[in-house]
């Protein structure tokens, strides 16, 4: 048994407002926590209509409003496009707000595209560079004080916010192991690097104040549903997303049909069901048996599971299932 925990992105559905889908995370929070997962962590998007977590930190403070127990964060972060101080600050307040449940994964990728990234003042040559410096400037800057530190982060200073580094290749896997931070996979998207990732991970992760061994968070999509009739029906709003992606069409995040038949090409096909290979897509007994393997392969400390499903409703049917897995420990 291991915790469950839930990534969030603030899906804006097809027919619905970004108000109520910052709404539904703050009641897909309660419900989560009512569960017994163990976090959920929002993602920063920037530029998509079907995301809502674009202000990342003021969302996570949403819902962490709406929770008492839960821990909240972000999975992740995209440093590059930001100052340390900055996302010290926000999560040093976040902290001061709601004490010992907040986490700061991190990862490196724009999160957008570049015209976007460019926007947002990222800068696109140095960014993914300097971004081992800045995980350490911001170890600094929630941390304790050094006698010849300059600059404070206030709120942030001292909060010790628990530092994640997330990734999908193997860059973040040698650096969270020098580093000694835990490390998230972005499986539910990246399944090519998975095990490798790991393997480097475990291999030569050294000791740090806040980590004495390896810790492995591995990600899925997870649509569950009482038949897997339906579970496939639902997933066609993901698959249908992914091929928007690929075709660079914006949109909201698309109703479920009956088929893919005639949406997708054969390439595209191939593409997106390799994308999304590790998808945990069905009944109760067809999720346990994929998950079961999963898990088994991987021997993660922790899974995140996303669940794009348009209907809300369904989605917190989807959440309980996962729930009343018998591999999943409750926590709280």
């Amino acid at each position: 048994m291991i915790p469950f925990s839930i990534l969030d992105l603030s899906p804006v559905a097809e027919g619905q407002t970004v108000s109520q889908a910052l709404d539904q995370s703050r009641r897909l929070a309660q419900k989560a926590e009512e569960l017994g997962f163990n976090r959920i962590w929002l993602a920063e998007h920037h530029g998509m209509p079907g995301i809502a977590s674009a202000a990342t930190a003021v969302v996570i403070g949403h819902v962490g409003a709406a929770t008492k127990r839960i821990r909240i964060g972000s999975g992740g972060i995209m440093l590059p496009n930001h100052s340390p101080l900055v996302v010290a600050e926000q999560f040093g307040t976040l902290e001061a707000l709601f004490p010992g449940r907040v986490d700061l994964g991190l990862g490196r990728a724009p999160g957008t595209d570049m015209r976007t990234a460019r926007a947002l003042r990222r800068n696109l040559d140095a960014g993914a560079e300097n971004f081992p410096h800045d995980i350490v400037e911001l170890q600094h800057l929630l941390g304790e004080p050094r006698e010849d530190q300059a600059i404070l982060a206030v709120p942030g200073l001292e909060a010790n916010v628990p530092i994640w580094l997330l990734g999908s290749s193997l860059y973040s896997a040698h650096l969270a192991a020098a580093l000694g931070l835990p490390y998230a996979f972005a499986s539910h998207f990246a399944p090519d690097m998975l095990m490798d990732a790991i393997a480097i991970y475990r291999e030569r992760f050294q000791p740090s104040q806040t980590l004495q061994k390896p810790y492995v968070m591995v990600g899925v999509m997870g649509v569950a549903a009482e038949t897997d009739q339906e579970a496939e029906r639902m997933f066609t709003s993901a698959q249908q997303q992914f091929v928007n992606l690929r075709r660079n069409v914006r949109t909201k995040f698309p109703r479920p049909v009956a088929s893919m038949e005639g949406i997708w090409s054969e390439a595209e096909r191939y593409g997106v069901e390799h994308t999304l290979r590790f998808a945990a897509v069905g009944s109760r007994e067809t999720i346990h048996q994929k998950l079961e393997g999963f898990l088994a392969e991987t021997d993660a400390d922790e899974l995140i599971i996303s669940m794009p499903i348009h209907d809300f409703e369904a989605r917190l049917r989807s959440t309980e299932i996962f729930a009343n897995l018998p591999m999943m420990q409750a926590t709280h």
